[in-house]
């Protein structure tokens, strides 16, 4: 199953705190795809999923300067 957050209104370290929580409701194998914006949150959520054991399996531009996350738990 693939579960969507979008993140772009929030601001660090909000935008990893709301994809833990995400993902803590997930089972294990269960996907997330995050939307959310460059700079840093581009450079801490990633980083800090992997930290926590999660496995980022794609990082994509969409437009406006937004990027798309796909998480696996």
């Amino acid at each position: 199953m693939k579960h969507f957050l979008d993140i772009t209104r929030e601001t660090c370290p909000m935008t990893f705190v709301k994809v833990k929580l995400q993902l803590a409701k997930m089972d294990t194998g269960e996907q997330l795809e995050v939307l959310l914006n460059a700079g840093e949150p581009l450079e801490n959520v990633p980083r800090s999923c992997e930290e926590q054991g999660f496995k980022v399996l794609s990082n994509e531009p969409t437009d406006n300067d937004k990027h798309l996350l796909l998480i696996e738990k």
